[in-house]
């Protein structure tokens, strides 16, 4: 195994220091291969039996603890003509080099399992309102496939959605596509498309038609999601109204699903929201259709472009699987 080079300064393993390298050695050649080389020669009390397990020769062994000594400014080792033995120095040093290798060891162990989706966490950002039927079939099959991964999920707006994938933050989120230019540095890939529906309270007297016009809809007050954090919620009520001269009117603007459907519920106005909505609403709000019939919402998944995880890439992959279970 190839190891790169030890980090100048202090490094710091299992709470406590293993090893210090005072940061004038800004050009340190010591490379965690000396530390192997040193344990296994430590460990044999022999640089010849060292060598053999090593699979190195003698004469480069032994030049390579002469330059971890004098690198470091000590002696590990006292030599005779047959053995070594360790100074007091390299007794110390030898219970700190083993712990830098195990620490290195476990460091290349957790990356691995990351990299390969074996286990640890990830975080997704999604709205709930839009992800409800697609979501729940994903976490599903993702924990199946892989039980040893945590999956945070995080319910947050469309502008904090953006903003975590940027600072690292998320690895994935679930979003109606947003505006283009939102998305620099992102890439969006549409899942399903969702049906245009507007919300009322069971009571209102919408409610009892099967469909709405949308100069009927247009006439009553509009509950809508704050524009700041969900600028392609504007979007889609622009859109949808484009085709009629009538104005609709904003009376409330939201920052959550719930708050939403409480302002609907209660009768404050009505909302111009996707099928999915139903999922999280239930029997609180009647969602009738509109027509003519608007152009569907997208919905899909964004992530930086430079790349998914692995482990991101085999919860895409899920999602993918559930998306293509709802068409």
């Amino acid at each position: 195994m190839t190891y790169s080079r030890l980090l100048i300064g202090q490094i710091v393993f299992a709470g406590h220091s293993c090893l210090s390298i005072n940061n004038g050695y800004a050009s340190s050649r010591m490379e965690l291969r000396h530390f192997r080389y040193f344990v296994g020669v430590a460990e044999e009390e022999n640089v010849s039996r060292a060598a053999l397990k090593l699979h190195v020769s003698q004469p480069a062994l032994s030049r390579q603890i002469r330059d971890l000594e004098d690198e470091l400014g000590f002696l590990l080792l006292e030599r005779s003509a047959k053995s070594v033995r360790l100074t007091e120095a390299g007794r110390t040093f030898l219970i700190e080099a083993r712990a830098v290798l195990q620490r290195a060891e476990d460091a290349v162990k957790a990356a691995r399992a990351i990299a390969t989706g074996g286990s640890g966490e990830l975080h997704v950002g999604y709205a709930p309102s839009l992800t409800a039927r697609i979501l729940p079939q994903t976490l599903r099959a993702f924990q199946a496939e892989l039980p040893n991964v945590r999956v945070r999920l995080h319910d947050l707006s469309t502008e904090e959605m953006l903003a975590g994938l940027r600072e690292g933050k998320l690895q994935l989120a679930f979003v109606a596509r947003p505006i283009t230019s939102t998305l620099r540095g992102l890439r969006f890939e549409e899942l399903v498309r969702d049906a245009i529906r507007l919300a009322v309270a069971p009571k209102h007297p919408l409610a009892r038609q099967r469909t709405v016009t949308l100069a009927e809809a247009a006439r009553e007050p509009m509950i809508a999601f704050s524009r700041k954090d969900y600028p392609e919620a504007h979007e889609m009520l622009d859109r949808t109204f484009a085709l009629i001269k009538t104005k609709f009117r904003i009376v409330e603007e939201h920052d959550s699903v719930s708050s939403l459907i409480a302002a609907v519920e209660s009768g404050a106005g009505v909302a111009v929201a996707t099928q999915t909505l139903t999922c999280t609403a239930g029997p609180r709000l009647k969602l009738v259709p509109i027509s003519p019939a608007p152009s569907p919402l997208i919905v899909g998944a964004v992530w930086v472009k430079d790349g998914l995880t692995a482990t991101a890439e085999r919860f895409l992959k899920c999602a993918r699987n559930a998306a293509s279970k709802t068409e």
